[in-house]
C-alpha cells in the first residue's frame, strides 16, 4: 500500500525560506502514478492547490499566488518529491499536503495523500 511522508515543516518568518519533502513508499497496485504534487489548507478555507510535477517528464506546474517563489521537483531514486518555498509570506502558512494521482489542480483527482506538515510563518 502506498505510503507518502512527509517532513520540512515548521516556523519561519516572513521572507524566509522552508524545504518540504514527500517521501513515497510501498507499491501503488499499478505500474506508476505519474502524478504528484502540493495541496494546502488553512484553517477556514477549503484545500488549495499549490504545485505539482510530472514524475516522468519533470513538468510543473504551479498555482499563481506561489509562481516564482516555490519551486518543485523530484529525486526519482529516492521516490521523494520536494517543494523549496521562498520568499515566505504570512498568507501561506497552512497545513501543507503531498498527494498522488494527478497534475491538475484538482483535488479530488489525486488518489493517495500524505498526512500534512504544518507551515507557520510568523514574526
Amino acid at each position: 500500500q502506498v505510503q507518502l511522508v512527509e517532513s520540512g515543516g515548521g516556523l519561519v518568518q516572513p521572507g524566509g525560506s522552508l524545504r518540504l519533502a514527500c517521501a513515497q513508499s510501498g507499491r501503488t497496485l499499478r505500474f506508476r502514478i505519474d502524478g504528484m504534487g502540493w495541496f494546502r489548507q488553512a484553517p477556514g478555507k477549503e484545500r488549495e492547490f499549490v504545485a505539482s510535477i510530472s514524475w516522468s517528464s519533470g513538468s510543473t506546474n504551479y498555482a499563481g499566488s506561489v509562481k516564482g517563489r516555490f519551486i518543485i521537483s523530484r529525486d526519482n531514486a529516492r521516490n521523494t518529491m520536494y517543494q523549496q518555498m521562498n520568499g515566505l509570506k504570512p498568507e501561506d502558512a497552512a497545513v501543507y499536503y503531498c498527494a498522488m494521482g494527478d497534475v491538475r489542480p484538482v483535488a479530488n483527482l489525486y488518489e493517495y495523500w500524505g498526512q500534512g506538515t504544518q507551515v507557520t510563518v510568523s514574526s
